[in-house]
């Protein structure tokens, strides 16, 4: 922050430039304001003492105007080159005034509206804390410097969590929902500090929580592991089973968390076992629709295309949305080339091949590049959306 201020008392020694310059000045002009009345009134001395010689007869009258004349000469002589006086409207107690007030004013103003902390704080988080603690305390600055920002607060109550503190974190999220909405995230996020703050008793204010965010997103994660330690704690081991595998279900192959979910998981069902229990087997997921179809081009038309047209191959209902159910985009160069369409290649997650019974498949050569209209295509016979068989399809028919 040094330059900072080095750069604004520049400024302010040139903004109080304006105003003392012209006191100095005006202090100059009337010490020569004073020596012209001086010499006036030396000069009427003068004359009042020629006055005072005439009347006594020392002096006739062509010597009492050569004496006038001279004395005159003198007080000319005496105020050239001095300006005429000016009068200042503002007085003398105004510009010092102002020079006092003008920098109390900008200063006041600054603190009051102005950015100098949050100029720090961007200065400090350039550079990676020495400590938890130390960013704590950036976090909990700049929380307080962006009461608003639901961004700053989240980080803060991430924080707090991996510090220990989740009566804190749990506040922190409260606000956090109220500024960035009920999203299932941070629901969950609020839930488990919530927990932990009440001494890991279940509430009902905490399974409100978590019923919330899984309506919302059933497979939000925090929510999941959250609830599945409660079943953990309260000893019932196979809810505690069924929510860690739904858990385990959302987590990427490389995921370290996914070896302590596992044996959190195995020590659930070491508990169940020796209470006498038997472990449920887990739900079998239904499997999504797929689709292998084979494309190619009929030979009387490769040589009416280009190497560059785009081909779009897509499932559609028969009865049902016009929008292409699953798609995928290749170029005549790729042909004959053979693809799978499923439900990972939705258009839209509503919009599923598995949710259709029945489907059509199409090939479309657009020279344009437009999946909806194009110079050729083929389309194959109503198919159950369950066919595993391959299918083959020739794009061989003006598109009208």
């Amino acid at each position: 922050m040094i330059d900072f201020w080095l750069a604004a008392g520049l400024l302010l020694l040139v903004a109080l430039s304006f105003l003392l310059i012209p006191v100095l000045r005006s202090r100059r002009a009337q010490l020569e304001e004073d020596r012209t009345a001086l010499n006036v009134a030396l000069y009427q001395e003068r004359v009042a003492e020629l006055q005072t010689q005439q009347e006594e007869g020392v002096l006739d009258a062509a010597q009492m105007d050569a004496g006038r004349a001279e004395a005159a000469r003198e007080l000319l002589a005496d105020t050239e080159g001095v300006a005429a006086p000016r009068v200042s409207r503002l007085g003398k107690p105004a510009p010092l005034l102002a020079a006092i007030l003008v920098p109390v004013l900008g200063l006041g103003l600054y603190l009051h509206f102005g950015a100098s902390d949050k100029v720090e704080l961007t200065r400090e988080f350039a550079q990676a804390p020495q400590s938890m603690e130390e960013m704590t305390r950036r976090l909990e600055r700049a929380v307080a410097a962006q009461p608003d920002s639901a961004e700053a607060l989240y980080f803060l109550g991430r924080t707090y969590m991996t510090q220990d503190r989740p009566a804190d974190a749990a506040k922190v999220f409260e606000r956090t929902v109220n500024l960035a909405g009920r999203q299932p995230e941070l629901l969950g996020q609020w839930a488990q500090a919530q927990y932990f703050a009440d001494g890991k008793q279940w509430s009902d204010k905490t399974q409100a929580l978590t019923d919330e965010a899984l309506k919302a997103d059933p497979k939000e994660v925090t929510s999941l592991g959250l609830l599945g330690i409660a079943a953990f704690e309260g000893q019932r081991y196979q809810e505690a089973i069924d929510y860690w595998n739904r858990l385990l279900e959302q987590l990427p192959p490389e995921d370290q968390s996914r070896i302590a979910l596992q044996g959190g998981i195995a020590r659930a069902t070491e508990k169940l076992l020796a209470s006498g229990g038997k472990v449920a087997p887990a739900p079998v997921a239904k499997a999504g629709a797929l689709l292998k179809v084979q494309v190619d081009l009929a030979a009387d038309l490769k040589a009416k295309v280009q190497p560059g047209d785009s081909v779009f191959i897509f499932a559609r209902a028969t009865s049902g949305p016009p929008a292409p159910l699953a798609a995928k985009r290749l170029t005549v160069a790729d042909l004959p080339a053979t693809v799978e369409l499923g439900d990972a290649d939705a258009m839209m997650p509503q919009l599923k091949l598995s949710n259709f019974p029945e489907v059509q498949l199409v090939a479309r050569i657009s020279r344009a590049g437009k999946p909806t209209a194009g110079e050729w295509i083929g389309r194959s016979q109503p198919l159950a959306s369950s066919t595993t068989a391959p299918q083959t399809l020739t794009i061989d028919s003006p598109d009208k």
